[in-house]
């Protein structure tokens, strides 16, 4: 049952309770910012690129829905408006699945070389070609994860939890 009202409590908090309040539609003036396609500065700063690179993000830039400031620079928008989501939700949740999954790997390797005679020596020397089948298996990290959330294999058990005397 506690674990319910934590899950409960997790989905409330993560999706909430009333939408956000927006002052302004998607597209609209964002405290002061243009689109960079249309900002003064920043064709000016396009104008002065020297490389074929700098020139590509220059167009790249222009073309897209980013928003630039006086300074002539891409500002991220980070207010949930899902019109910005391409400049920070997406690469956000990016990150986090990479994290996750390299967290994920990390533990399925500690856990595959602690029934050795010496584990301690697999956490220095890498056994690669263990190390290689933990990776493969950690792209489905968070349906494995969940698996052991709801089996209570993620979790320690009561008894196995110290507790200081004082």
């Amino acid at each position: 049952m506690r674990r319910f009202f934590a899950v409960a409590l997790v989905v409330f908090l993560w999706f909430g309770f009333a939408a956000p309040a927006s002052a302004s539609l998607a597209g609209d003036n964002v405290s002061g910012l243009t689109p960079c396609g249309q900002n003064e500065a920043f064709l000016k700063r396009a104008a002065g690129a020297k490389t074929e690179s700098a020139k590509a993000r220059f167009d790249f830039y222009g073309s897209s829905s980013l928003l630039c400031g006086t300074d002539g620079l891409p500002h991220l928008i980070v207010d949930g408006d899902l019109a910005h989501a391409g400049e920070f939700l997406i690469p956000s949740l990016l990150f986090l699945y990479i994290a996750g999954w390299i967290g994920w790997v990390g533990r399925a390797y500690v856990i595959a070389v602690r029934g050795d005679k010496n584990p301690e020596d697999k956490e220095i020397i890498i056994d690669v070609p263990l190390a290689i089948k933990c990776s493969l298996s950690g792209f489905a990290w968070p349906l494995a994860a969940f698996k052991d959330i709801a089996s209570g294999a993620l979790f320690a058990k009561d008894d196995e939890i110290t507790v200081s005397p004082r």
